[in-house]
């Protein structure tokens, strides 16, 4: 694993403590606040322990690489000292200057295309059908750039006025079928619960016993499964690159699914799937309090023009050309935003965290910045290569991303992590990879206490570290009190 950045780390500026940089009473979990710790590097009690009596009550905790894992032990105040302050810098002007640049783009590649690719000037069928393919891929990757900006909108960080966020946001995100506020919401939460296995908005990985119920098996046979055969990952990464956004919209497929704890009621009986009634559309989702409502709908109307839009363009110019100026490159738009999103919380040396295990700093170390090259760091404004700085303080604007990140490596040192080998194309290798390795977590077996709170990606491909032995249910009788069924850790050894 490479571990590179584009910038070279400039001096880090002393800021002053202020109300948003001091470290807020344990507990809260707020972005701002030192982790709820265990007595790693907190509380009184530490203060008899040293860190290897503290590391042992943990046990040893492995990735799927096999290599020992070390539960974070920064604040985000250190985190945020690290910063130079003009990181912290937004521009409403610099904003709308990518925004102008993005649409432009897009624009003038519809002109060329529409204009000079044409039976009239290219006779060759093939030819053309060749050239308005590379067309929907390269709309694809300006409409990604577009949204990334929406995105720089939905966490305040495009401009100081939010205002101008939320409307550029909104146009933005509109025009991409993307319900604005919703997102903005769900993805807010996402951000205040990284890594956590019951709150997490995004890409909450199985467990062994949700897998296991997938498969048909018991959780204990898991283990002794075949492998998984190269066509069976291939059609499952391609059913997720095609369907995983509508899916996550329509249904929050990939979001947590303990709605019954909604505070306000809004969940009970809710579940993620069809029909469940848990969406990015309706104001009755438990996704949303009750005070958001009314940007729910605005959310939908947007979607509304922009679909009346869109059917519009149909009859007066026909679905075939639709279809070619807009699905497609559509389909491009929601490719990349899986495969970036998948890629920023999936891999091997990722952890997630239980309920009670799992703080705000830790889980927003369970990220990890890949390399996409010119596509990246210029058409997706740096979306892939600096999403760790980017879920422990998302107002950061993306034009300062590169400097923030080489800022607070000194501070995360080890917990960094980034995968550049390869660049690009270890970027798109990564998508298979991460989808053999990572098929569903489990705590190590060499876990203790806090540690078995902390889960690592497993499969049943044999790549890795293999997952735990469990013994078969044994039902156990004890004299007057029936008998009752238990489930074992087994050694790996036996």
């Amino acid at each position: 694993m490479a571990t590179t950045t584009a910038r070279a780390q400039q001096p880090t500026l002393k800021r002053n403590i202020t109300a948003d940089s001091a470290v807020s009473t344990p507990g809260n979990n707020s972005p701002f606040d030192s982790p709820t710790q265990s007595a790693s590097n907190t509380s009184l009690s530490s203060l008899d322990e040293s860190p290897a009596e503290i590391k042992n009550t943990r046990g040893v905790l492995l990735d799927t690489y096999g290599n020992e894992f070390e539960i974070p032990d920064y604040t985000i105040k250190q985190i945020r000292d690290a910063i130079p302050k003009h990181c912290f810098e937004r521009s409403g002007l610099c904003g709308l200057g990518y925004v102008a640049r993005d649409i432009a783009s897009l624009a003038a590649t519809f002109y060329v295309f529409h204009n000079y690719v044409t039976p009239e000037t290219i006779p060759s069928t093939a030819v053309r059908a060749g050239l308005w393919a590379l067309y929907t891929f390269v709309q694809g990757l300006f409409g990604t750039g577009l949204w990334v900006l929406a995105h720089e909108c939905g966490h305040q960080s495009f401009s100081p006025s939010k205002v101008l966020n939320d409307t550029v946001g909104w146009f933005c995100h509109s025009a991409l079928l993307v319900p604005y506020f919703s997102w903005k919401i769900s993805h807010g939460k996402h951000h205040k619960a990284t890594g956590h296995m019951e709150r997490d908005m995004v890409f909450v990985p199985k467990t062994r016993e949700v897998y296991a119920s997938r498969v048909g098996k018991l959780i204990h046979e898991i283990d002794e499964l075949a492998e998984e055969t190269p066509i069976a990952t291939l059609l499952h990464s391609i059913g997720q690159q095609i369907a995983g956004w509508p899916l996550y919209i329509l249904s929050n497929v990939t979001g947590h699914n303990f709605h019954e704890r909604q505070a306000e009621g809004k969940g009970k009986g809710k579940k993620n799937g069809f029909g469940g009634g848990v969406n990015h559309f309706f104001p009755s989702s438990p996704l949303y309090e009750r005070k958001d409502e009314h940007l729910i709908l605005l959310s939908d109307l947007g979607i509304a023009v922009t679909i009346g839009a869109l059917v519009w363009v149909g009859k007066n110019f026909g679905f075939g050309n639709l279809f070619v100026w807009y699905i497609l490159p559509y389909l491009w738009v929601n490719h990349w935003l899986v495969a970036i999103t998948f890629l920023q919380h999936t891999d091997p040396t990722l952890p997630h965290y239980d309920a009670t295990t799992w703080t705000y700093t830790r889980g927003a170390a369970a990220t990890i910045d890949r390399e996409f090259g010119f596509i990246g760091r210029t058409l997706l404004h740096g979306i892939v290569e600096t999403h760790v700085l980017h879920h422990y303080i998302s107002t950061i604007p993306f034009y300062h991303a590169d400097e923030a990140s080489e800022a607070i490596k000194p501070v995360m040192g080890r917990h960094y992590r980034a995968d550049t080998k390869d660049g690009s194309i270890g970027f798109l290798r990564a998508l298979w990879k991460s989808a053999r390795w990572c098929q569903w977590v489990e705590p190590s077996v060499g876990a203790e206490g806090e540690g078995k709170g902390v889960l690592f990606f497993r499969n049943h491909n044999g790549l890795g570290v293999p997952p735990q032995k469990l013994s078969a249910p044994v039902a156990k009788t004890t004299a007057g009190k029936g008998a009752k069924m238990e489930v074992g850790p087994e050694s790996d050894n036996e």
